[in-house]
């Protein structure tokens, strides 16, 4: 199956993209990290092809698709714009410098904002974290997934033009430095951590191979009961939840 037609501005994330269309249960397995955090009416930001969108319907009041890349939002168009909880699907940038007057209908407009592997492509990070808290409402919920420990940057990062990763101690400052009070912060998937050095830090690899993918999502059941006996202490990813105003923490 191919979901995107021309790859050609964006090869290793379209490449990325298809090939996580198919990891089923490690897509569910990220969505279930974030589910009790979402709800009301949802944006979506780096929806990519869907991936994780058709699992945010579940929760969502009504939700937004967004993508910066046109070809990607046009994949979005055609696999849910006729959701009936889909409210819109729409071109949207965090790094812009004219952000409240390209986005502005879009303004304090949602109850949560979902940005998964989206921050770490940003290079001021700061501005992005800020565009978030424009487009919630008043005690509005931030769901961030980002890439953890610098030491794993390689070159994997590299092809799929990561500015970063970060540690507990640089996102956490991040995202309260935007103003946000900070609910929850914990890593997610630590069983990637050994493939990713193998591949971006030993091997050298530019791009995750769908066969390897394929076995890593056939033996997710297995890393999620991991994840819980270990206590999440490290994890490929960290996940932090942040609220725009302290009364949602009541």
């Amino acid at each position: 199956m191919t979901l995107i037609g021309d790859k050609s501005a964006d090869w290793t994330g379209g490449e990325t993209l298809e090939a996580f269309a198919h990891a089923e249960r490690f897509n569910r397995w990220m969505f279930d990290a974030i589910a009790n955090h979402c709800s009301g009416k949802i944006l979506e930001i780096g929806s990519g092809i869907g991936n994780l969108s058709i699992h945010l319907l579940e929760k969502a009041e009504s939700l937004t698709v967004s993508d910066m890349n046109k070809n990607y939002c046009s994949v979005l168009q055609q696999r849910l714009g006729q959701h009936k909880k889909v409210a819109r699907v729409c071109q949207l940038d965090l790094s812009v410098t004219d952000f409240e007057e390209q986005y502005a209908s879009l303004l304090g407009k949602f109850d949560t904002v979902v940005a998964l592997n989206v921050i770490e492509h940003i290079k001021d990070d700061g501005a992005a974290i800020r565009n978030c808290k424009k487009l919630l409402n008043e005690n509005g919920r931030l769901v961030i997934l980002v890439p953890a420990f610098q030491w794993l940057y390689n070159s994997l990062d590299r092809e799929l033009k990561h500015f970063r990763r970060y540690s507990k101690k640089t996102l956490s400052a991040a995202v309260s430095g935007q103003g946000f009070v900070i609910s929850a912060l914990r890593y997610f998937n630590s069983p990637g951590i050994p493939g990713w050095w193998l591949s971006g830090t030993l091997l050298r690899k530019k791009i995750i191979s769908r066969s390897q993918l394929k076995v890593y999502n056939t033996l997710v059941p297995f890393f999620r009961l991991f994840d819980r006996l270990t206590g999440r202490l490290a994890g490929l990813s960290l996940i932090i939840i942040a609220v725009k105003n302290k009364t949602e923490l009541k």
